[in-house]
């Protein structure tokens, strides 16, 4: 395995990241601390908990997991995207660097981005709204997953993508949606039986339902089915993006 093209792809793309700091990091955590200020201290101080925890504190798994996906399938997609559409690609295809290596770069590089900011958010929470964490280590697994399975998602997209517009159509229409229908804003409990068994349909409420069972041990499914769920999810990735290479689908063309 040629460590030295892992490093120098994850360099590269984790110094253009510091580049853009107020793009990848400032924006979101601002954004997110907003989502904090209205619903959890405003709005939240004049509801009741749910399922023995606060409104303000219940939110939190869900918003970070919110800013978890979007950013990174953001950074994966944007990652491999731009050098598609500046010509790039060819110079790396053309490298002694095999497919995993190429992927672990990216991938690698948009899910370290993904987990700082996650990891700032939930220190931001903390000054607007008091929490706990009753299983920190099943709290960084859950956040290390999900950072990897999405940014392999994105990874994807980006392959995908012929143009600015088609990068954005999915996070923006499929999966931001996904994410405030999945529980990041209320247990799935609260609906009608009927719409708690479409919802179970929804991949993300897996995540978010895991996510929030490290913080407070309670979930709207079984902890090992979020688990399973978020594997099934990352072998599926793994498998398009293994496809991909393969058979050169929008690389070589």
């Amino acid at each position: 395995m040629n460590i030295y093209a892992i490093r120098a792809i994850y360099r590269f793309e984790m110094a253009r990241a510091w580049r853009t700091l107020l793009q990848s990091i400032v924006s979101p955590v601002i954004s997110t601390s907003l989502y904090f200020v209205v619903f959890g201290a405003a709005i939240g101080s004049h509801m009741n908990g749910i399922d023995g925890v606060s409104y303000g504190a219940f939110i939190v798994p869900g918003l970070i997991m919110l800013s978890l996906l979007t950013q990174s399938i953001s950074n994966a997609s944007f990652g491999i995207y731009f050098p598609k559409f500046v010509g790039t690609i060819y110079e790396i295809l053309s490298a002694p660097v095999s497919p995993f290596e190429i992927v672990a770069g990216y991938v690698g590089a948009a899910a370290s981005k993904s987990i700082i900011l996650g990891l700032i958010i939930l220190v931001t929470a903390r000054l607007f709204v008091p929490f706990q964490i009753e299983h920190p280590l099943w709290m960084l697994t859950f956040l290390l997953l999900t950072a990897v399975t999405f940014s392999l998602f994105g990874f994807i997209i980006g392959i995908w993508a012929d143009n600015f517009e088609k990068l954005q159509l999915v996070p923006l229409l499929v999966v931001t949606p996904l994410t405030f229908l999945g529980g990041s804003f209320y247990s799935i409990h609260m609906l009608p039986p009927f719409w708690q068994k479409v919802t179970l349909f929804n991949p993300v409420v897996y995540l978010i339902s895991g996510f929030r069972w490290s913080f407070y041990g309670v979930a709207d499914v079984g902890v090992g089915v979020s688990v399973g769920m978020t594997l099934v999810f990352l072998a599926i990735c793994l498998a398009a993006v293994w496809w991909i290479f393969r058979s050169g689908y929008r690389l070589k063309a």
